[in-house]
């Protein structure tokens, strides 16, 4: 998931080099997006694996 919205970011990074601001805009919301549900899930899965008693890497 944190791929996807490297790859979003990179492509609102050229859209917006090359002018096209809607495509950008876009492309950044769901770079945006993608990246706080990494996070969420993350802290998700980190929690989970402290509760199960091994401790987080």
């Amino acid at each position: 998931m944190l791929g996807w919205a490297l790859t979003f970011l990179v492509v609102a990074l050229i859209a917006a080099a090359l002018g096209f601001g809607g495509v950008a805009g876009a492309s950044a919301s769901i770079a945006q997006v993608l990246f706080f549900v990494f996070i969420i899930l993350f802290v998700v899965a980190m929690i989970a694996r402290a509760v199960r008693g091994r401790p987080p890497v």
